[in-house]
């Protein structure tokens, strides 16, 4: 837990009651959050954030979202979606903010995003209801190997679920400690050239949309993920199309959160 005095260990705040099993605080999040309140910070300690791994280890369910941002539509030539283009990213995929990521080949595309992590299990959430169910929220890379995703009359979770194609961070934050939630700037840089830039205002499915609309559908379970969508500005729309390369550095960011920093290696043969 971060403070102003530096990183608090919650499992030695909390006398063990909470960690080091990050899901297992997940699973009992409102308590948390109560006791969180009265950890002292008289053991607080410098943090070394390039030590950091992902905030959500091991998700039992991860979400994405295709086409959330009208202007992601426009730039694919679709029509923006009447209901949330849903697939999944499988857990095994997601890895830390500043990991270094192997690429799959020479069509590997960037798109941040906005991630929101559930707390309270929903099922069947009216959407004014929805932020209550909501942990926090953190930085998002839905990273695509676009070969892969329209290979075979397209295979969206398959292309975007190689190993490390989704870190997320650097920080879970909860949405009481950002002004707005609903109306966050975020972007994304490769190599220090700014290729993404929006506000979340700009999702055409909210967070508490997407939280009511899936679950509709199914529960939604303590810990579980959700990659809300990418705005304008991914390589494979461009032209000609620009994809990441090994040695690139990609830098994400969301206003009030932060910023995730991943290095594209060469595939390992």
């Amino acid at each position: 837990m971060v403070t102003d005095a530096g990183g608090i260990d919650v499992a030695t705040a909390s006398g063990g009651r909470y960690g080091p099993d990050i899901h297992a605080i997940y699973d009992d999040w409102a308590a948390f959050r109560a006791a969180a309140a009265d950890f002292s910070s008289d053991d607080a300690f410098a943090l070394d954030v390039s030590a950091l791994g992902s905030p959500v280890p091991s998700p039992r369910q991860v979400f994405a979202i295709g086409l959330n941002y009208r202007s992601h539509a426009e730039e694919s030539g679709m029509e923006p979606p009447s209901v949330p283009a849903t697939f999944t990213k499988f857990p095994a995929s997601l890895t830390g903010p500043f990991a270094t990521v192997e690429l799959t080949g020479d069509t590997v595309d960037w798109e941040v995003e906005l991630v929101a992590v559930i707390g309270a299990r929903a099922d069947r959430v009216a959407e004014d209801d929805a932020w209550s169910h909501v942990a926090g929220l953190t930085v998002g890379q839905d990273i695509s190997d676009r070969t892969l995703q329209f290979a075979a009359a397209g295979q969206f979770s398959l292309g975007k679920s190689c190993r490390g194609y989704g870190p997320i961070g650097p920080w879970l934050v909860t949405a009481d400690e950002l002004p707005d939630p609903d109306d966050l700037a975020l972007g994304c840089a490769v190599n220090g050239e700014t290729l993404q830039e929006d506000r979340t205002s700009g999702l055409i499915f909210s967070v508490p949309r997407l939280i009511a609309e899936l679950s509709a559908v199914l529960p939604l379970l303590s810990g579980d993920v959700i990659f809300t969508g990418t705005p304008a500005g991914v390589g494979f729309s461009r032209r000609p199309p620009r994809f990441l390369r090994p040695g690139d550095v990609l830098e994400s960011w969301i206003e009030g959160i932060g910023t995730t920093r991943i290095h594209l290696a060469a595939p390992d043969d």
